[in-house]
């Protein structure tokens, strides 16, 4: 008999990291293929659910970054370590390991949108013989809005790391200013064979895009998601559709050349 989709499993929170007063990561129990890039939809009864994209994944677990902005996201923050959550999934269409595989990776994310893109991060920031040299630009609004600072201080170990904010005063460990201000300075050794992805709100997405392609990458060499537009994970409500896209199941992860005509 087959699995009813719509019915979540529940699975246990193993692990509680607090990043900033809003934003914490869950480590819940799981089994089973998952990668970065696709969501889950966290459910509490009586009061919704929420899609949750992973940001990291390992032996029995995967890890969701929730932000605290709603009443979904209010009473999951009411749990600890031990508690259980409802899930369901994964759903979606992840980025694909194999495509950056022995190439050069530039990584641009701006705040939250740092956690989609973590497991491809972490996986080539432990590999560094499966690719080429590796850049990852991250934004923040502020130093207190910094998530994974102890992944930052590893992944500067092994790749070039350009951590910005948007304000205050520049410091040995980041820079200030929008992260496509650091676009036109990328160190490559060539642009036509180099890959991208950009993750983060739609305008820092559309802006650094355009200054990849003023670099002189390919626009099949670049990758988006548009992880802000799920919904229920399975297509049916219809409200991430754009076009013909429906972003819950064709996506979140889309190539730049199906991704730039998602224009809703």
């Amino acid at each position: 008999m087959s699995r009813n989709e719509y019915v979540p499993f529940l699975s246990e929170i193993l692990d509680v990291i607090k990043h900033t007063e809003i934003e914490y990561t869950f480590r819940m129990a799981y089994d089973g293929e998952v990668k970065p890039g696709q969501f889950f939809e966290v459910s509490v009864p009586k009061y919704g659910e929420a899609p949750i994209s992973v940001s990291g994944i390992g032996e029995g677990f995967a890890d969701l970054t929730i932000r605290r902005v709603g009443k979904v996201t209010n009473e999951v923050f009411e749990l600890y370590k031990g508690d259980k959550l409802f899930l369901r999934g994964p759903y979606g269409n992840g980025f694909d390991i194999e495509e950056y595989k022995g190439k050069e990776l530039v990584v641009i994310a701006g705040g939250t949108g740092v956690s989609p893109v973590r497991g491809v991060i972490e996986y080539f920031a432990k590999r560094s013989d499966e690719r080429k040299n590796m850049t990852l630009v991250a934004g923040f609004k502020s130093e207190d809005d910094i998530l994974f600072r102890d992944d930052f201080q590893f992944w500067r170990q092994n790749m070039d790391v350009i951590l910005t904010l948007d304000n205050g005063e520049e410091t040995k460990d980041h820079k200030i200013g929008l992260v496509t201000k650091y676009i036109p300075d990328l160190i490559l050794e060539d642009v036509n064979t180099a890959v991208a992805i950009v993750v983060g709100p739609p305008a820092m997405m559309r802006f650094s895009v355009k200054g990849l392609l003023e670099r002189g990458f390919k626009e099949e060499n670049i990758w988006i998601s548009q992880e802000r537009k799920m919904c229920c994970g399975l297509g049916k409500c219809g409200h991430c559709k754009i076009g013909n896209q429906y972003v819950c199941l064709d996506g979140p992860v889309f190539n730049y050349t199906v991704g730039k005509t998602l224009i809703d």
